[in-house]
């Protein structure tokens, strides 16, 4: 078994926090259905890159005003950060947009199309023969 490092208990720390930070603490109506999907945190801690995915939303605009409001208040969500962890150093968040669910679920349905069309393809020529 494998030991978690410091940078990684860390990143699962600040990424708990922050996402109960969002939820209850973030109040603004331009802020989307926002999940943080990971956290990457620099190995001296002063850098954290919060990976958010925004859902419900497939106009990409909205994506990044969901963004935008979230770089914006990054001063705040880090003062808040400050008082829920015992850290000395709180690290200067940086929010981004996570793709790879986004990415996945496309992969998924393509796939899924894929399998469709070729079981259609098979099953027409079954009723020819």
């Amino acid at each position: 078994m494998r030991e978690f490092s410091r940078t990684e208990r860390v990143a699962q720390q600040i990424q708990k926090e922050i996402a109960v930070i969002i939820q209850r603490e973030i109040k603004d109506p331009r802020l989307g259905m926002v999940t943080v999907s990971a956290v990457e945190v620099s190995r001296d801690l002063s850098y954290a890159k919060i990976f958010v995915t925004v859902f419900n939303q497939e106009d990409e605009s909205k994506s990044k005003q969901s963004l935008r409001v979230l770089n914006d208040a990054s001063g705040y969500i880090r003062s808040l950060l400050g008082k829920r962890i015992r850290a000395r150093i709180i690290p200067e968040l940086r929010f981004v947009i996570d793709t790879s669910l986004l990415e996945g679920m496309r992969i998924s349905n393509l796939v899924e199309s894929v399998m469709r069309e070729d079981k259609q393809k098979r099953g027409g020529s079954d009723e020819e023969e």
